[in-house]
């Protein structure tokens, strides 16, 4: 009976807490992605199966973990670092993994899908150092994990990941420049969070913004949208 209740138990949330909101916002909408991925994973031809798979895993994690975040966030009123970067750290190397399956059949090798997860995964461990671990040196580490965001831009807008998409034509160069696009200007959004919530030369700048919100909202735009693209992709591919 007791654990019925804690389990019935929810935090109140204020009207004003934007944080709190969008995490749960942030959960559901997720969740429902996963849901939908997941349900139509049988109307596709099966070459198309494994990235919509990959797609509703993404989401998938990422609602299990702001469900966690949520409930972190409406007891300690603290930001959940920890879990964020444990759902990054899962979530952002398979949404690189998309770019492989959408190019593989262009020629890929995955040679480009390991390149692309080593330099996400140096990415986010190099962002956790600075902004957990070693906060008064957090310019140099997020300096670190700038170059390997940048050296990623750069595989997929002018490297060989380009060249393949531009090989393979048609829908999969459409969807890998809208792919492109979601990591230049929708990842964008976590260096500003990084940067809004870490000591250095930026504070003038980006001081004062909440970066819960920023990475709440860039979370739930880029992990759908990756997924959507994806989805429409196969769409498109299905029907010819």
């Amino acid at each position: 009976m007791v654990l019925f209740t804690n389990f019935l138990s929810v935090a109140k949330l204020a009207t004003d807490d934007y944080v709190g909101f969008t995490f749960f916002v942030g959960s559901m909408a997720m969740m429902a992605a996963s849901a939908f991925f997941f349900l139509s994973l049988n109307t596709f031809d099966k070459k198309w199966r494994t990235s919509i798979l990959v797609s509703g895993l993404i989401t998938f994690i990422a609602a299990v973990h702001y469900f966690y975040m949520r409930d972190y966030w409406a007891t300690n009123a603290e930001s959940p670092t920890f879990f964020r970067y444990v759902d990054w750290v899962l979530t952002v190397p398979l949404m690189c993994v998309e770019f492989y399956l959408i190019l593989k059949a262009a020629g890929a090798k995955k040679s480009l899908m390991w390149r692309l997860i080593f330099l996400s995964v140096v990415m986010l461990v190099t962002g956790y150092i600075g902004e957990v671990i070693f906060r008064d040196n957090a310019w140099f580490w997020g300096l670190i994990s700038g170059i390997a965001y940048f050296v990623i831009v750069y595989d997929i807008w002018l490297g060989k990941a380009k060249k393949l998409a531009e090989a393979a034509g048609g829908a999969v160069l459409q969807a890998h420049k809208t792919l492109c696009w979601f990591v230049l200007v929708g990842w964008a959004i976590y260096p500003i969070g990084y940067m809004a919530g870490t000591p250095g030369w930026y504070e003038s700048i980006f001081g004062g913004l909440d970066l819960d919100v920023i990475y709440n909202i860039g979370d739930a735009v880029n992990k759908i949208g990756f997924g959507l693209v994806i989805y429409n992709l196969a769409i498109q591919s299905s029907e010819k």
